[in-house]
Formats: structure tokens, C-alpha cells, sequence
């Protein structure tokens, strides 16, 4: 377990970073709450849980070990093809998953799983959550196709979106759609606005992120599209990023790539991103990829 406890340090370090950037980003605003509301905020920590894909080399008795050491709340497991748990054995291998946690003294917070329509393996997993009683997943991503296909495309994924949902709903579990970057749909948290606007908050989910966010996002845009999905607020990862320098290619231009690095030392602002998440009033829990 050496390796282990050496995760466990450096995770558990994090985590008391993230919190005091919480506090210094003003986790309890003045704006929303009245000064007793803001005492007790301040008093108290937000729900914590972390991303499985990075321990994936790891059964989940043995990251649940990990987590204890960490000091988080639980896990946001992986259930799709590659995950912790491949969708077509989540009905057997969750409820095992869900007590091991248990033991642990966690909680099983929240499924990222690779659901993007409803077909027979989305049913089962969401079947799985009811009995489980977890209530919101990631959903899988869509993939930008050609130029120029983008509006027709859009409008494709928003009436496969309202299928999903309507199953989801038949569980109780709230799907959510995480924002991402890159050649995925949404891509930015405008897309996303303009996917999901005319579904009830209670049915699906926005999930937001500081990393992808903020490279798609730059200085104001991720700011501005919180304010929008305010209502559908329902997940939020924690992940940050720096820049480095590659080679110039044919023709002169400069070429970069992102690197994942600690909360505190990269490109997106981590408290800035918190405090409007709060004060958008989003009250859950925050997942950690880093």
C-alpha cells in the first residue's frame, strides 16, 4: 500500500486547498444569504468525491481505501466501456460497488457513465441507480461531424437528449450533460444552454467544469454561461490546467498543448470559478479530476 498512501497524501492536500479556496473565494456570499446564513456556511465544507478514471488500475475495494485516506465524501465511479464497471455488468457489480463504499464510510455520489441515447444498456444502468438510489449521472458525449452541419446536428442531439430523458425520468435519476471541449457537443456552456433550455431544471442537469470551461471559455464567456444554466446547475467537476510551449509547425505558427496539473497552479481560477458557481446557487457536491 505504499503507493497508495502516497496518493492518499498528496490527494488529501488537495482537498484541504480546495477548501480553503472555497473559503477564500467566499463559499458563503454575502450576496445570497443573510449574515447567520453566512456564519454557518462558512462553517461548514462542501461534499467531495472523486473521479474513478484515474484510479482505474485499482478495484474499487482498494480506491475506496485510497478515498478514506483522502478524507472525501465518495466516488464518482465509472460505468461504461473501459470503467470501473463495463455497462453490461452494472446490475451485478453496483450494488457490490455500493456496499464496499459503505464499508468505507463513502457514498457512491454519482455515475459518469457513457449513456447518449435510450437503448437497452442506458435502461439498465438507470434501473441500477433507482435500486441503488443514486440519483444523477454524467451522460456520454456527442461528436461534432463535418463543417457546416453544426445547427442541423444541434438540433439531432436535443431530440435525442428528450429521449433520455424521459427515460431517465422513469428512474428518478437526473442525467446530466457535462460540458467539454474540444470536438464534442456541447462544447461551451452557450451550446449547452441552447440544448437543454426548454427541458425542466428537474429533469436534466448542467455539468460544469473549470478546466474544459475555461479553455473553451477564456477571461468572461465560462462566467456568463453559468449565469445562464443557473437553473439546471446539478454536477460540477474540479480540474486545472497549464500551457506548454511545442514546436513551431510549417509554416512558422506557434503550437501549444494543455497539461492537467494541482487545482492551485493552473490557468483556470479556482476560487473565482467556485464563488460563481455559488452564487449561481448551486448548493451540491464537487467532484475532483485532477
Amino acid at each position: 500500500m505504499k503507493n497508495l498512501n502516497g496518493n492518499a497524501i498528496r490527494f488529501s492536500v488537495k482537498r484541504r486547498n480546495f477548501i480553503r479556496a472555497l473559503v477564500v473565494a467566499g463559499f458563503a456570499t454575502r450576496f445570497t444569504e443573510s449574515r447567520a446564513e453566512e456564519a454557518a456556511s462558512q462553517n461548514s465544507k462542501p461534499r467531495v468525491c472523486v473521479y474513478s478514471e484515474q484510479f482505474q488500475s485499482l478495484s474499487i475495494s482498494e480506491f475506496c481505501q485510497v478515498l478514506k485516506q483522502m478524507g472525501v465524501d465518495g466516488l464518482d465511479l465509472t460505468v461504461r466501456p473501459g470503467g470501473h464497471i463495463e455497462r453490461q455488468n452494472v446490475s451485478d457489480e453496483l450494488p457490490d460497488a455500493v456496499r464496499s463504499a459503505r464499508d468505507h464510510g463513502l457514498e457512491i455520489m454519482m455515475l459518469t457513465a457513457g449513456i447518449t441515447a435510450p437503448d437497452r444498456n442506458a435502461e439498465e444502468i438507470l434501473a441500477a441507480c433507482q435500486r441503488q438510489g443514486i440519483d444523477r449521472i454524467k451522460l456520454g458525449y456527442y461528436r461534432a461531424e463535418g463543417f457546416g452541419t453544426l445547427a442541423k446536428h444541434l438540433d439531432a442531439i436535443r431530440s435525442q437528449l428528450k429521449d433520455v430523458v424521459n427515460l431517465a425520468a422513469k428512474y428518478n435519476v437526473r442525467p446530466c450533460v457535462h460540458v467539454h471541449s474540444g470536438l464534442t457537443i456541447p462544447s461551451n456552456g452557450i451550446m449547452l444552454y441552447y440544448l437543454i433550455r426548454d427541458i425542466p431544471p428537474e429533469r436534466i442537469g448542467a455539468y460544469l467544469g473549470s478546466h474544459h470551461m475555461t479553455i473553451t471559455g477564456g477571461a468572461g464567456n465560462w462566467r456568463q454561461a453559468i449565469d445562464l444554466l443557473a437553473p439546471w446547475v446539478s454536477l460540477v467537476a474540479l480540474k486545472n490546467f497549464q500551457r506548454e510551449r511545442l514546436d513551431r509547425d510549417e509554416t512558422g505558427q506557434q503550437k501549444w498543448r494543455t497539461n492537467y496539473c494541482r487545482l492551485e497552479d493552473g490557468i483556470a481560477p479556482i476560487p473565482e470559478f467556485v464563488s460563481t458557481i455559488h452564487q449561481s446557487g448551486y448548493r451540491g457536491f464537487y467532484t475532483l479530476h485532477t
